[in-house]
């Protein structure tokens, strides 16, 4: 890993928005997936949420391959699992549904912790989505079709909270609001893949970096790396 790409992921990381995310109900079409992880990673989100109770479905987590190395992927079973799960970090909970309490997502606090639940292609946002949620929200629209695409939905709604959010200082920080030992992981991953797969294979902990992104290891832990495997057996 060279300074200059060390730099650039700490500075990723020191914009990461913790308290902001996406819980996608369902969304199984591998092109909407990719393009909301993609999204997510744009506007500065570490983490995002999906509710796959289909294990086919669940697999589809791995279709975003660029962006999926730096967004997290959280899923759940049921809806429930996850509201409680993002109600637990304090978040107000979004539901992009037209309905008579819906507001335009344009007059939400987004500076505020928040998620935004996005509905499956076929059916949207299941009933039992909307009675979790705290409030619905819409996209104004003038035309025949009153509905959009969830990826792009999901940008518009998005970009508004990185336009808030920017204008709040809250992507100024030159400290990560991420722990130490998730920032290390990332780190070690990202600059270091193929020592970082060998490592976690032969069950080693991640060694320390110096300020120039280089692996701070003994000589025990090089030896470990580098002895030959005994082969499987058939």
């Amino acid at each position: 890993m060279t300074p200059d790409r060390y730099q650039r992921i700490q500075s990723v990381l020191a914009s990461r928005q913790v308290d902001l995310t996406v819980c996608m109900e369902e969304v199984h079409k591998p092109n909407n997936v990719s393009a909301i992880v993609r999204t997510a990673d744009a506007v500065g989100i570490h983490k995002v949420h999906a509710v796959w109770p289909d294990k086919k479905m669940r697999m589809l987590g791995n279709t975003s391959a660029g962006a999926r190395n730096w967004v997290e992927l959280e899923t759940h079973d049921t809806m429930v699992d996850a509201v409680k799960c993002l109600k637990e970090q304090g978040m107000q909970v979004l539901a992009t549904n037209l309905s008579d309490t819906a507001i335009d997502f344009r007059d939400v606090d987004y500076t505020k912790p928040t998620a935004i639940i996005l509905g499956g292609e076929k059916n949207g946002i299941t009933q039992e989505a909307l009675s979790l949620a705290d409030q619905d929200i819409i996209i104004p629209m003038v035309g025949m079709v009153q509905s959009l695409n969830v990826s792009v939905a999901s940008a518009l709604i998005l970009y508004e909270a990185q336009r808030q959010r920017q204008n709040a200082g809250m992507y100024d920080s030159e400290q990560t609001q991420l722990p130490d030992d998730v920032v290390h992981r990332i780190l070690f991953e990202r600059g270091h893949p193929v020592l970082a797969k060998v490592a976690k294979r032969k069950g080693l902990p991640y060694p320390p970096l110096d300020e120039n992104g280089q692996v701070v290891a003994d000589e025990a832990w090089w030896a470990t790396m580098q002895a030959i495997e005994p082969k499987k057996k058939n």
